[in-house]
């Protein structure tokens, strides 16, 4: 039994919690309204997806809301980028060993059908190595190349500029996850010349899970992943050309849709402290090496994520611990991501703690003790 009052939630790279109170309110809301009769739905004379698409473009740096098309997380919008994409047997794809399975898996799939896939390693806290990557891009001279903002690893973010603006030098299109990014660091993606960005609402945006989708930039087009109904030009055999509908077959989560609105509305009300958070963040880094845990040291800029192993102790065995005697809810094992471990020296896997805009300085000490707690009970 835990001696803390109330849980430790540290799980935030793989869902944020708690979430505004406006979120679930919005939610429940629309699913208490009468649908509306236009479109596929919803409530009558509001169209929550085109709000959706304005708060976003805002946020991500985009001119024309109407080429983000949404969808139910990010692994959708990477697999309708990857997918959608018009590669041809023969063509290269150049990524990265950092890659979450929402990316590795689909590049296995491009393989079995002839697509020549190049995956960079990576260095020790899990960034790509500029330098390493226009090497690759001169040798491989990709089509596509896919990266993400940050790892959901290690927290480290990559030089998505450079890397972006290398890869248009090559002539290859950029495809961009920003999941572990969206929310939590600027995202600026016009600027960074992205074609392509997948992203997700239930992480650092706050939102409903069922939430996602995809940014492609105006002149590229898809090949759509999934076809269907889209409530207009409804006698068409194939999909309308025009973005968004061009990815957006059947209907959507609209329920979770108006609880990322009121979630994208209040965080423009709430502005995030990232000097608070990154201090809370090194506050919890330092105090594990302290402890003698083996910890990865991303440095700046990375995103609020703390990957770590107590020597002696099997990373499933603690998280037991913290989870079973602590009430700390965090995150054990290779994370969707393991391709990335060996290039960190972390075969075995990591013990992740993932920060929020809510973790106090209080839980901070509490989670720090209760490691102590593990280190000491492992000598």
């Amino acid at each position: 039994m835990s001696s803390y009052e109330k849980p430790i939630y540290l799980n935030n790279g793989a869902t944020s919690w708690p979430k505004p109170p406006e979120v679930a309110e919005a939610v429940a809301e629309a699913l208490r309204s009468m649908p509306g009769e236009a479109n596929r739905g919803g409530v009558a004379d509001f169209d929550v997806f085109a709000e959706v698409r304005k708060e976003l473009a805002e946020l991500m740096g985009i001119s024309c809301p109407s080429q983000i098309a949404l969808g139910p997380n990010s692994t959708w919008g990477l697999n309708q980028a990857i997918f959608g994409y018009p590669l041809e047997p023969g063509d290269a794809v150049l990524s990265t060993r950092a890659e979450h399975n929402a990316v590795l898996r689909p590049l296995r799939v491009l393989e079995q059908k002839g697509i020549r896939v190049r995956k960079l390693p990576v260095d020790a806290v899990g960034r790509v190595s500029v330098s390493q990557w226009k090497q690759a891009l001169e040798a491989a001279h990709p089509r596509l190349c896919i990266l993400n903002h940050a790892s959901n690893v290690t927290g480290a973010v990559n030089d998505v500029p450079a890397l972006a603006g290398a890869a248009k030098e090559a002539g290859a299109d950029f495809l961009l996850d920003v999941s572990q990014t969206l929310g939590c660091i600027p995202v600026e993606l016009e600027q960074w010349k992205v074609d392509m960005a997948a992203f997700t609402g239930h992480k650092y945006l706050l939102g409903p899970q069922g939430t996602g989708g995809i940014y492609v930039r105006e002149g590229l087009e898809l090949t759509p992943h999934m076809v269907g109904g889209t409530g207009v030009m409804s006698d068409l055999k194939e999909m309308p050309r025009e973005m968004p509908l061009h990815l957006e077959a059947g209907t959507g989560n609209e329920p979770s849709f108006h609880g990322l609105l009121a979630a994208l509305r209040w965080r423009k009300q709430h502005p995030l402290d990232q000097k608070a958070l990154s201090g809370r963040t090194r506050r919890l880094t330092d105090g594990l090496v302290k402890l003698g845990c083996r910890v990865i040291l991303p440095g700046e800029p990375s995103t609020p994520v703390v990957s770590f192993v107590i020597p002696g102790v099997a990373s499933s065995d603690a998280a037991d611990i913290l989870t079973g005697s602590y009430d700390i809810v965090l995150r054990s094992g290779l994370h969707c991501a393991p391709e990335i471990m060996e290039g960190i020296g972390m075969a075995g896997g990591t013990l992740r703690f993932s920060l929020s805009r809510f973790t106090t300085e209080e839980e901070v000490e509490q989670v720090l003790q209760a490691v102590r707690d593990v280190v000491e009970s492992s000598i």
